[in-house]
């Protein structure tokens, strides 16, 4: 399996004294198991729980002292509590409310343990009365694969060298990794699908990979809800949302669909709990602290390219593309930056917005925040004089940065607006989105 950068977050999370039970969010089948095994061949001692088991769930809901349950827990695995490191993985808690309550107990008396558990429906257990350690866990969010992490598995982990010099350099491999970026758009980022495909080169080989994923999630649809009509509401989400992506979308009779606002709110709502997808919400200022205006339409996000591609039925046009700005009316575009954008953030509560000024029309596809500025992304090519809305709010705006994500090498051109204000547009091929913070951090 390929090196995920979550593996060093981890790590530093091993290296702190002070460490917490940690819980690992993400989707179903981002890769939550396979980065902890990882994690757990270097430590002494690794057990491992899966709690669709039943047998691992009687266990660990055991009604006894927790030192005793922990010399259980080795003696059930036939592993003996000597000396030395040990990392509990306790896989799909969700399955048992008491096992999540016990993580406060690991904490308070046993921290000599490292303790890591996941669950990818983990969050529907909110609306149900269990309780959460506040404050006695952390949390981590796992997403798929960045662009960066595809180049490592596909063999080409020799550019990051590249995409990690001065962004100048890039220009004479920018063919080159544009080729391969648009690979990564069609392919995705979910573990599986990248590893078949670093394995085979076929798109097409890995049709029964999303297909099964895809599955998954309709069937997960009975966990996220209760009651049948939710349930229906869901599946059709997950049925025919994808074409959706990149796109403003109104929640009332959703593609045509005919169910209430508050039905498929409620829908999008639990989706996003099981972090497949994000309603991307405007604000409309341009200072910190930036409110996302939940009352006005949102766009939809799903949390993976390659599935949209599959489902949506749109990698044709995708593949061999020279302007990916123009593929899919541009929406898949804004698409796999979201996802980009998203991969820098290992925090759960990571959102993305962007920026639209009410009643006038002027609209900016992503915002970032970063030092305390909010800085605008725009996701187009053409020429300075059509980014008529970029202007607009670097116009009302603190800082003299924005940026524009294209298919073109990298530049920086000095833009005045038409109120007169001076700018610096930074024009980022799509392969360099990873670099966007380090990047304004150098022109400050």
């Amino acid at each position: 399996m390929f090196h995920r950068k979550i593996i060093s977050k981890l790590e530093e999370w091993r290296r702190n004294k002070q460490h917490k039970p940690l819980i690992l969010r993400g989707a179903r089948q981002v890769g939550k198991t396979t980065v902890v095994n990882q994690l757990g061949a270097s430590f002494d001692k690794y057990l491992y729980f899966f709690l669709e088991i039943a047998v691992h769930v009687r266990l660990l809901e055991m009604d006894i002292p927790l030192n005793d349950l922990v010399q259980l827990l080795f003696a059930s695995l036939g592993i003996s509590p000597k000396e030395g490191d040990t990392l509990i993985f306790i896989d799909e808690i969700q399955n048992s409310p008491k096992t999540i309550a016990l993580l406060r107990y690991f904490y308070e008396q046993r921290p000599d343990l490292y303790i890591i558990a996941a669950g990818s429906l983990l969050e529907n257990l909110v609306d149900v009365k269990v309780s959460f350690p506040v404050g006695r866990v952390q949390y981590l969010a796992v997403r798929p694969c960045s662009f960066d992490e595809f180049l490592e598995a596909t063999g080409r982990g020799n550019l990051h060298g590249v995409i990690s010099q001065k962004c100048d350099y890039t220009v004479a491999f920018h063919n080159e990794l544009m080729h391969l970026f648009n690979q990564y758009t069609i392919v995705g980022g979910m573990p599986e699908a990248v590893q078949k495909y670093a394995l085979t080169g076929d798109v097409l080989a890995i049709d029964d990979v999303y297909e099964t994923l895809v599955q998954a999630y309709k069937d997960d649809s009975e966990k996220y809800v209760r009651g049948n009509k939710m349930t229906d509401v869901v599946r059709f989400v997950l049925s025919y949302g994808w074409a959706f992506a990149g796109e403003t979308i109104t929640l009332g009779n959703f593609a045509s669909s005919g169910y209430k606002s508050r039905e498929v709110s409620e829908a999008f709502r639990l989706l996003e709990k099981a972090m497949l997808l994000e309603l991307v919400y405007p604000v409309s200022s341009t200072q910190v602290p930036a409110i996302p205006e939940t009352r006005r339409s949102p766009k939809l996000v799903w949390f993976d390219t390659g599935l949209v591609n599959y489902q949506a039925g749109i990698r044709k046009e995708i593949i061999g593309s020279t302007e990916m700005v123009d593929s899919w009316r541009g929406h898949i575009a804004e698409q796999v930056v979201a996802q980009e954008l998203l991969a820098l953030d290992d925090r759960v509560s990571a959102r993305h917005s962007f920026w639209a000024r009410p009643n006038n029309g002027a609209e900016v596809d992503f915002v970032i925040t970063h030092n305390s500025r909010i800085y605008p992304i725009e996701v187009k090519s053409g020429a300075n004089a059509h980014l008529r809305s970029l202007q607009v709010f670097i116009d009302n705006s603190d800082v003299d940065i924005a940026i524009r994500v294209w298919s073109k090498p990298f530049s920086i051109d000095m833009v005045v607006t038409p109120n007169g204000k001076n700018f610096r547009l930074v024009n980022l091929p799509f392969y360099l989105i990873s670099r966007i913070e380090n990047i304004i951090d150098g022109l400050l």
